[in-house]
């Protein structure tokens, strides 16, 4: 697969249509408006990241919101491991430490 596709530069040269309840079409197209999309800016936008990772780029699963909880669940121990390995790595100290240094506490 080409990784340098961009869905906002290449040429438009194919057709592609779908069939959509025309109440849910509108539906969406209002949420979509708010944010300055289009219809279309959200497809080639869902497009574009499904190239960018090669696959859906959300989990679908009977469970997804559950799924998508654990994924952030993950990624924030991921992100709170990191900080405290840079700071053990640093020398920074945590409140308690700062409180004992200043005598506030034993």
């Amino acid at each position: 697969m080409n990784k340098n596709l961009n869905v906002a530069i290449a040429p438009k040269d194919s057709t592609f249509q779908v069939r959509i309840n025309s109440e849910i079409k509108r539906a969406v197209e209002d949420i979509y408006a708010k944010t300055g999309m289009t219809l279309t800016d959200a497809f080639n936008t869902f497009l574009q990241q499904s190239l960018n990772v090669e696959g859906l780029p959300f989990i679908v699963t009977k469970n997804s919101k559950e799924a998508l909880r654990a994924q952030a669940v993950a990624m924030l121990m991921l992100d709170l491991k990191r900080a405290e390995e840079r700071a053990d790595a640093e020398g920074w100290i945590d409140a308690d430490d700062l409180e004992r240094e200043l005598g506030v506490i034993d």
